[in-house]
């Protein structure tokens, strides 16, 4: 498919009460910069039901223009629906590119979509730039486990499509409500689609984990030394009004569900703060939490190599620092 302009999207997903999720407002801090670059728009597209929330949220976060497409058969998401209003648009419109969040919906629209249009996807990137040589988006990814990181181009065909991983970038500061906003009258035969959700069963009786979207994150390893170790870290993450996370070795044991997890197959995070307890710092761990604003690391071995990335260190026993930690920050609150 050939380009009809440089402009840049980036996929904003709705919740089903027309919301903005979180993912599709960070996309739009990358995004301005490579719209830029490209010498073109940043185009937010919104796909959902009532989503007026959505569109105003986007809109205020810096898009330049806003495509919407709703209607009640995308109150929730289905494959066909969304590839079907998604080729519709891009087919339309022919931008040169499109960001799209790897969150389990974004991970499925993503390659069906590509292989509609007979374009690339890079999948599960964790940057983005432009290639000063050709023009094309480098996208960056993981590969080979999480041990190097991969540079992608697609210079042949468009538009260029990528997934990214929530949590990487920031969301950019709200500003005035100045994007265009063009509203397509788009709509899915009934017969067209071809899944629907019956039921949403939730881990854990119905526990949210909510780590992308945390201030705070007190996360344990495999040196808190069992299930019984996390009561200290949820102590310290009660103290701190935080979210609890894990290392995947603490996943693995068991000691903890995978709705906690951090890292190259858990969730990638962003907060303020953010507490590695007992974690040695593998790579695939580091991968999913570098980006966070301060980084506190305690773990009894000074040679771990989570301390090369952390702000603050304490080398020290997970069973004794971290009530003393709880304790003075009860105290202080007091």
């Amino acid at each position: 498919m050939e380009s009809k302009s440089k402009d840049l999207w980036v996929l904003c997903e709705t919740n089903e009460d027309g919301t903005a999720k979180n993912i599709g407002v960070e996309l739009l801090n990358p995004g301005r910069r490579l719209a830029d670059k490209q010498g073109g728009k940043l185009v937010s597209v919104v796909i959902g039901y009532k989503t007026d929330a959505a569109v105003k949220d986007v809109s205020t976060h810096g898009a330049d223009q806003v495509i919407v497409v709703d209607s009640e058969e995308f109150q929730r998401y289905s494959t066909d629906a969304y590839v079907a209003a998604l080729a519709h648009l891009l087919e339309k419109y022919a931008p040169t590119s499109m960001l799209i969040g790897a969150t389990p919906n974004g991970r499925d629209l993503g390659p069906r979509l590509s292989c509609h249009l007979g374009t690339g996807l890079t999948a599960d990137c964790t940057a983005l730039d432009i290639d000063e040589d050709s023009g094309n988006i480098a996208w960056t990814r993981p590969a080979f486990g999480g041990n190097l990181m991969a540079v992608i181009l697609c210079p042949d065909h468009r538009p260029q499509l990528g997934t990214v991983r929530p949590g990487v970038f920031k969301k950019p500061e709200a500003g005035e409500d100045k994007a265009e906003v063009i509203r397509e009258d788009f709509h899915v035969e009934a017969c067209k689609i071809r899944t629907s959700l019956l039921q949403v069963i939730r881990e854990e009786g119905g526990e949210v984990v909510d780590l992308e979207g945390a201030d705070i994150i007190v996360s344990g390893g495999r040196g808190v030394g069992g299930p019984e170790g996390f009561g200290v870290i949820r102590d310290l993450a009660d103290a701190l009004g935080a979210t609890v996370g894990a290392s995947r070795a603490a996943v693995d044991e068991g000691w903890i569900s995978h709705a906690h997890q951090v890292g190259q197959t858990g969730k990638t995070v962003g907060p303020k703060l953010y507490i590695a307890c007992g974690i040695s710092g593998a790579i695939q761990h580091l991968a999913g939490m570098s980006s966070s604003d301060v980084i506190v690391a305690i773990n009894k071995d000074p040679e771990a190599p989570i301390f090369s990335v952390a702000d603050y260190g304490i080398v020290g026993k997970i069973s004794e620092v971290v009530p003393a930690l709880t304790a003075e920050i009860n105290k202080a609150k007091a």
